[in-house]
C-alpha cells in the first residue's frame, strides 16, 4: 500500500509533509504535491503533518477521490522530487477549505 495526495492540496501546497518523509517520495507540481508510489514506504508520517488533511492511505482514499491514486502515479512520473520544505503560496490559507478543486490542477 502507498499513500496518496488528494485534491485538498491543490493551491495550498503546504510542504510540512516533505520535511518528515524519510525517503523523499514527494514530487512537486505547479500547484500541488503528489506521492510517488514507487518511493513511498508506507511509514504514515506524512498523514499527521498535512494541515489540510489531503493525504490518505491508498485503501482509505475517500469516495469521490479514488482517481487520485492513479493521478499520483501519473504525475509523479513527470514531476521533480521535492526534498526540503518550501514556503506555502501566499494565498494557501484562503484555499485550504475550498472543496472541488480538481479543475484547478496544473499538470505543468
Amino acid at each position: 500500500m502507498t499513500y496518496v495526495v488528494t485534491e485538498s492540496c491543490i493551491k495550498c501546497k503546504y510542504t510540512d509533509c516533505v520535511d518528515i518523509c524519510p525517503v523523499d517520495c514527494f514530487k512537486e507540481g505547479p500547484n500541488m504535491l503528489v506521492i510517488d508510489p514507487e518511493e513511498c514506504i508506507d511509514c504514515t508520517l506524512c498523514v499527521a503533518e498535512c494541515p489540510v488533511e489531503a493525504i490518505f492511505a491508498e485503501d482509505d482514499v475517500p469516495d469521490g477521490q479514488q482517481e487520485w491514486i492513479a493521478l499520483n502515479k501519473e504525475l509523479a512520473a513527470g514531476w521533480q522530487p521535492l526534498i526540503a520544505r518550501q514556503p506555502a503560496p501566499p494565498d494557501a490559507d484562503a484555499w485550504a477549505k475550498v472543496k472541488d478543486k480538481k479543475h484547478l490542477l496544473e499538470r505543468g
